[in-house]
């Protein structure tokens, strides 16, 4: 399951953590900035194991679009209003 994890689903926004993660790790170590080294981190993970800010994935979008073309009876009432009121 991890090795599906690592190699599948790569996206835009999997892509450009892993850049935003090894660019900020990169200054970090240049810079001995320990507060640099924790952010890179933590986008190393997100685009590593594919979670997003939930951390468990309950906010990423589904993988497959469920496509529901059924069209369901539609009921219309008629109201009068009374201008006597």
């Amino acid at each position: 399951m991890i090795k599906q994890t690592l190699f599948t689903g790569w996206h835009f926004m999997r892509l450009f953590r892993l850049a935003l993660g090894l660019f900020i790790a990169v200054q970090a170590i240049q810079t001995h900035d320990a507060l640099s080294g924790f952010i890179s981190a933590f986008f190393l993970y997100q685009a590593v194991f594919n979670v997003g800010c939930c951390g468990t994935s309950s906010c990423a979008m589904p993988l497959s679009k469920e496509n529901n073309n059924e069209v369901g009876k539609v009921e219309l009432e008629e109201i009068k209003i009374n201008k006597y009121h």
